[in-house]
């Protein structure tokens, strides 16, 4: 069945870009109404924002939506991917801001906070989207694939010259908490070689070594090093979790980046539902719904990990 919190909860930070200060709650909603953002600081047109593949004007350095009126929400990726990771289908989002709350960089905080709230059980089917041929997108060297699998897996690869990242490659099932034991603390991270660039032009302006992973060629520049030592593709399987929930609906099938970034999976999942001979759509059974992200996640271990 379909989930939703059992409460609302509370965070408050800054955007990681904007550097602006942000009050952000989220609260329970109906079966029917999926993810669904609300800028409280908005009047005379629509505030509300549908966390949906075809909402994204722009996914260069981190996922952006913006419905009919022009109202954008930026940098929803780490909670999306929270949300997935905790099995919430339905949530009312509302923010007194542009930008999400980037707080320590990953997950882990949003879906500890949303343990603690606990969840509550719908009376609403829940669906999937099943793979049923591969579909592929490709620029340059990178390239994001969706292909058949019996559940959600993700497979990513990097590459990078800066020897405190290089090469790192991993591969994960994400079923019975995968998402919680493996990725929800993997945080952000960036070359400082670009981090001026970005400041120039008004990006980055929240980012500090606390709330993103800096690199300098072979040094790790964030105060206490990494959570993991592959812990940069680890943050870009949790993007990839985080953007491919902008589907509507949980996808049961493999999905393949290779250099990958927020785009590719947004042009992905473009390129998907323009393929209706590549998908279904699929009620989930028991068996089936175990098998999902936020499926078998336990409260202690998400708070011993958090």
């Amino acid at each position: 069945m379909q989930t939703t919190l059992a409460k609302s909860v509370a965070f408050s930070g800054v955007g990681l870009h904007s550097g602006a200060p942000v009050e952000m709650h989220v609260h329970p909603a109906p079966a029917g109404h999926g993810i669904v953002f609300r800028r409280t600081d908005v009047t005379g047109v629509n505030p509300r924002v549908p966390a949906l593949w075809d909402k994204v004007p722009n996914a260069t350095l981190c996922t952006l939506i913006e419905n009919e009126d022009g109202v954008q929400v930026s940098t929803i990726e780490h909670l999306m991917a929270a949300l997935v990771g905790a099995g919430i289908h339905n949530a009312l989002i509302e923010l007194n801001a542009g930008e999400v709350p980037i707080l320590d960089g990953s997950s882990a905080p949003f879906v500890a906070a949303f343990c603690e709230a606990g969840l509550r059980q719908l009376a609403g089917e829940l669906r999937a989207i099943r793979i049923l041929k591969p579909v592929e997108v490709r620029n340059g060297a990178a390239v994001a694939r969706l292909e058949p699998a019996a559940s959600l897996e993700i497979d990513f690869r990097i590459d990078f010259t800066d020897a405190a990242i290089g090469k790192q490659s991993k591969r994960l099932k994400m079923a019975n908490g995968a998402f919680v034991r493996e990725l929800m603390d993997s945080r952000t991270f960036c070359r400082l070689a670009d981090v001026d660039a970005m400041q120039e032009h008004g990006l980055a302006l929240g980012g500090t070594f606390e709330n993103a992973v800096v690199v300098d060629g072979d040094k790790v520049l964030s105060p206490g090093g990494l959570r993991h030592a592959d812990e940069p593709v680890r943050h870009k399987m949790l993007d990839a979790l985080g953007d491919l929930a902008l589907a509507g609906a949980p996808i049961l099938g493999r999905y393949r980046g290779n250099r990958a970034g927020h785009a590719m999976t947004n042009n992905l999942l473009r390129a998907l539902f323009e393929r209706p001979d590549a998908w279904c759509w699929e009620t989930c059974s028991p068996a089936q719904a175990y098998s999902l992200p936020g499926a078998g996640v336990c409260r202690a271990e998400v708070m011993v990990s958090a």
